[in-house]
């Protein structure tokens, strides 16, 4: 186990930060250049995310970064998963699918939209390695899966970087080891957005193991496994200030991942209404659905996610069905129908300069006990 210590840096193979904070690659727009910037200027590691992207517009974000003067930032990677609907249990897979579709038509319906295409969608890894290859990450992550020891090792000739990857349980942590990896992102059942789950287990309403963040550090910080292979651990989900970030180091932690403190940044692309939502505290608590995405996420907890508690369990099908539903739903301000992916500790979220949500952080850190 790593004890806290004065020393606030953090220590990734070759990758080293002045602050033990990782800004969370939040996809689907919160996460920005200027974002992933303002974290890496300001001490931390900013992360850019990959997930739904084409090659070419991550090539385009990471230019975008890499414009912005020397400074470290990583890139994470959703892997593809399997197709549920072509599986052996494909025909039950695509009559879920379908019956959702047809519920769906009525939120479609409210907003003048037509629901969209069910469609797998892979999320062309290989050709986003190519890109990643022609830049300089200071660290690779990736998440929905084992990324296997092939992909570990062409991260590390390709491109000279680490690979962290994300893991919620014991089991998946000694798996990503095994492939590899140098990093574990240790994320419990308190992350805002997408589980990391390897595996979405539709018997589960969390989709796997609802381990909480503290729980899951210690436990994998003293797993034979891990130990041996000396493979350090960054604590992710519920973590919303520098004392937080400290409590993981105090239980083996190397650091912390932030995404829902970030979402009300200046620099940060969450939309109008959803850091309305965040800011004025219009909603009670938050909640673990599939209602959005088909793969178990936390939200706070709004009328869509209440009206659809039984959505299947197939990703990205249901993620494209919904998509236009929320692009409308986003235009006309009704955060009831939008995805407002948040973490337990969404209300202390503030808007300001990312710089000075950063020197908040470091001071809390610095001055914990």
């Amino acid at each position: 186990m790593r004890p806290a210590s004065a020393d606030p840096a953090m220590r990734i193979g070759a990758l080293e930060t002045a602050l033990p904070i990782i800004c969370a690659p939040m996809a689907g727009g919160p996460t920005t250049p200027a974002l992933v910037a303002a974290v890496g200027r300001a001490g931390g590691l900013g992360m850019l995310a990959a997930g739904y992207l084409t090659a070419e517009a991550l090539e385009d974000l990471v230019a975008d970064v890499e414009s912005r003067g020397p400074l470290l930032y990583g890139v994470n990677l959703f892997l593809s998963g399997v197709d549920r609907c072509a599986g052996p249990d494909g025909a039950r897979q695509r009559g879920a699918v379908e019956a959702y579709r047809r519920t769906l038509a009525v939120e479609a319906s409210r907003h003048g939209v037509d629901v969209g295409e069910p469609r797998f969608t892979d999320e062309a890894v290989e050709e986003k390695l190519e890109v990643l290859s022609r830049h300089h990450p200071a660290l690779v992550s990736v998440t929905f899966g084992d990324p296997e020891a092939a992909l570990v090792e062409r991260v590390h000739t390709d491109i000279g970087a680490p690979v962290a990857v994300t893991v919620t349980s014991v089991a998946e942590a000694r798996a990503a080891v095994l492939s590899g990896a140098d990093a574990l992102i240790a994320q419990g059942i308190e992350a805002g957005g997408h589980r990391g789950l390897w595996f979405d287990d539709p018997a589960l309403p969390a989709g796997g193991p609802a381990t909480p963040t503290a729980e899951l550090v210690r436990a994998i910080c003293a797993d034979m496994t891990v130990m041996s292979a000396q493979v350090p651990v960054v604590a992710a989900g519920g973590v919303s200030d520098g004392a937080g970030v400290r409590s993981m180091l105090a239980l083996g932690a190397v650091g912390a991942q932030l995404g829902t403190a970030f979402l009300c940044a200046d620099e940060a692309g969450t939309g109008s209404a959803h850091r309305r939502a965040l800011l004025e505290q219009t909603y009670l608590d938050t909640v673990v659905t599939r209602a959005f995405s088909g793969r178990s996420a936390r939200s706070l907890r709004n009328g869509f996610a209440d009206r659809h508690p039984n959505a299947p369990a197939v990703y990205p099908q249901v993620h494209h069905m919904t998509k236009p539903i929320r692009a409308a739903a986003a235009a006309s301000g009704a955060a009831d129908d939008i995805n407002l992916w948040a973490g337990t500790g969404w209300r202390s979220v503030v808007a300001g300069p990312a710089a000075e949500l950063m020197a908040r952080l470091a001071a809390e850190f610095l001055d914990a006990p």
